[in-house]
């Protein structure tokens, strides 16, 4: 199909906006649009670049996320490597640097730049020409793992600079605090193992084979400096910052110019006592010669450079008692033991609580009640349980087990094979029902605001509401005999339980909380069945076939509408005015021509990319796996197909070539 210049002059100024708004947005803070303004321009894109598909370019804010799910992580060779540093923990070792890179330099004037050690995942971003070509982890140096398709999930890295360059740029991928405290929350839920802290979450999450999974987790990047470069206008490590910065990279803005190695113990000192105030975690500060020139005269031994050293925080535990052991329990049933702790100072608060995750960790590190233990806080964030100083064992100290009853409503307690958590079987299990509600009136979901958790143990405590419809009965009176509750709080708050009536239907969806029913979940779900109704009559064969609904949602979402009380807490929400439609456009209801169709791809294909591909497929109602398996209804295979060409022939496997698949596609 032709393209006319209006067209591509127009899918160029988009790919500009979009990606000058993505810079605001994610490297400087500074939004100018709200996100809908954003989504139209995002989706104006992609519509244009589906229809012209020679529109699409390497560097387009489309092709950050796409692709299937790779069978394997390859190598790649750095142009430079990427050394690590040696480590100092005390300020004579900081002053013994400084003496020894005084006396390589002939006792000349150095100056450094201290900067803040990011705790994250250290990768090299290829830029050939300006163009973000490749990303690999560290690695042992000299080749790392290729996680190109990962990296560009990450908003913040530049797909294409302001400069024709071609370089490498380090830097350190982190997690920040509130998205592992998330993603933990997440995992407990759906009862998988929890991240020990945000490096480990932020590892793990750009090593997935899958893209989709990597761009969910929330990941960011500060970079730092440049390996192999073919420009070389600076004179300074500090003016490197500053170029990086003009590129459009996220440069850390906690650096200082330091005169000498004085200020910058001095320096350090300051975030030692401030790191907590941070969004992300740091472990300790990096320093640098600023000269670049007596950089290059200092050179690096084998494993790490002459002119640089990192200085280590010292690790933030504390040693406490542990009193006793209690249960908390969730809105899904999942009963959560915490350690009650002998008050103790830890990264600038006292803490008296400690997370034990589950059974499976207290039995693991052996943990008893009246134990001496050390503390420390995950990521800085969550205070847990590290080590069991066993040598202090007096022999009072008594092991604990999670109870067989739930200590809320003395069901039975049960917990499944595959899984780490127990959980309450009680339906109407008191607990369940307060984090229940309080998940239902959650921002990302009814988005009620002023029903906090305080004010819905009253209406709980009062019995004026027992669950989620009766927040739609509610009148004034019930809310002025309420603590703290004035005349004007109590209609504010009306106010808002009236306007959730007209919410979107997925974050009812949402806020019924639905095992392993998540936000992303939410709005596919009532993008496909329109209304809450069809979602009740829906089958687990009918949910399975929507792309990103896997078996355990299916599963979950059958089994929460075949309880009757669940669907006659649907039908009291209907009835009190609660909007149980979708918003959107009605689902097409003639059933595409490839519906429920399993194509597997593998090889190179010629004419098509594998994205390609798959949107042709999936346009036709058919769906692309990443794996053969018994259900796989079509194999395509390109030019050096994989594994999985073998496996299809022995299971029988219809196996298509590309011009096979195209003729299938035009039928």
């Amino acid at each position: 199909m032709t393209v006319s210049d209006n067209i591509r002059n127009r899918a160029e100024q988009l790919r500009k906006q979009i990606n000058r708004h993505n810079h605001m947005y994610y490297v400087l803070d500074k939004p100018e649009i709200a996100d809908s303004q954003f989504d139209a321009l995002m989706q104006e894109l992609i519509n244009l670049e589906q229809k012209y598909p020679k529109l699409v370019t390497p560097d387009s804010p489309t092709q950050r996320v796409g692709g299937s799910p790779r069978e394997g992580l390859s190598t790649v060779k750095h142009r430079m490597p990427m050394l690590s540093l040696g480590n100092a923990f005390q300020e004579p070792e900081l002053k013994d640097f400084d003496s020894r890179v005084k006396s390589s330099a002939q006792d000349e004037k150095i100056a450094y730049v201290a900067e803040l050690k990011i705790d994250g995942l250290a990768v090299s971003l290829l830029y050939e020409n300006g163009l973000f070509v490749q990303g690999a982890t560290r690695g042992d140096g000299e080749t790392g793992e290729d996680i190109t398709s990962n990296l560009k999930t990450i908003p913040s890295i530049p797909l294409r600079l302001k400069n024709d360059v071609t370089m490498e740029v380090r830097g350190e991928v982190y997690m920040p605090k509130s998205a592992f405290v998330q993603l933990n929350t997440y995992r407990k839920e759906k009862g998988k193992p929890l991240f020990a802290n945000p490096r480990n979450a932020a590892a793990g999450s750009l090593r997935q084979l899958d893209p989709v999974v990597t761009a969910s987790r929330n990941l960011q990047i500060f970079t730092y400096g440049t390996g192999y470069a073919e420009t070389g206008s600076f004179k300074t490590h500090h003016q490197l910052l500053g170029f990086l910065t003009e590129q459009g990279f996220r440069v850390n803005p906690h650096y200082q110019l330091c005169v000498d190695i004085d200020e910058v113990i001095s320096y350090c000192k300051i975030w030692e006592e401030k790191r907590h105030q941070l969004e992300y975690t740091i472990d300790g500060m990096v320093i640098k010669i600023n000269s670049l020139l007596q950089q290059s005269n200092l050179g690096s031994t084998f494993k790490s450079p002459r002119w640089a050293i990192a200085f280590k925080f010292p690790p933030e535990e504390a040693v406490t008692q542990i009193k006793d052991i209690i249960v908390r329990v969730g809105r899904t049933g999942v009963l959560t033991p915490t350690a009650i702790l002998e008050p103790v100072l830890l990264a600038g608060t006292t803490v008296s609580r400690a997370t034990l995750h589950n059974e499976d960790f207290i039995e693991t590190k052996d943990i008893r009640i009246g134990d001496t233990v050390i503390v420390h806080k995950a990521g800085d964030i969550i205070p847990e349980v590290v080590q069991v100083k066993k040598d202090r064992r007096t022999g009072h100290e008594h092991t604990f087990q999670i109870p067989g009853e739930c200590p809320e409503c003395g069901a039975t307690v049960l917990r499944q094979e595959e899984e780490a958590a127990a959980r309450c079987t009680g339906a109407t299990c008191p607990a369940q029902v307060r984090e229940g509600l309080i998940h239902f009136v959650s921002r990302s979901a009814m988005d009620i605001v002023g029903l906090g958790p305080a004010i819905l143990n009253q209406l709980i405590d009062s019995n004026l509401v027992k669950d989620a419809a009766d927040l739609y009965q509610l009148q004034k009176e019930d809310l002025l005999a309420l603590e703290r509750m004035g005349e004007k709080s109590a209609q504010n708050l009306l106010e808002a339980i009236d306007k959730s009536r007209s919410n979107p239907l997925y974050r009812l969806i949402f806020g019924l909380g639905i095992r392993h029913v998540g936000e992303r979940a939410a709005k596919l779900l009532a993008g496909e069945f329109g209304s809450i109704d069809n979602l009740i009559m829906a089958s687990e064969a009918e949910l399975i076939e929507i792309s990103e609904i896997g078996p355990a949602i299916a599963e979950s979402v059958v089994t929460f509408f075949e309880q009757e009380q669940n669907r006659g807490l649907v039908k009291r929400l209907q009835q009190s005015g609660v909007n149980t439609e979708s918003k959107q456009e009605e689902v097409n209801k003639d059933e595409p021509r490839l519906q429920g169709t399993t194509f597997v791809l593998t090889g190179t294909l010629s004419e098509l990319t594998r994205q390609e591909a798959k949107e042709k497929i999936e346009s036709l109602g058919g769906k692309v796996s990443s794996s053969v398996s018994s259900s796989t209804g079509y194999l395509v295979a390109g030019e050096k197909p994989g594994s999985k060409y073998q496996k299809a022939k022995e299971l029988g496997i219809t196996i298509l070539d590309e011009e096979g698949l195209n003729n299938l596609l035009k039928e």
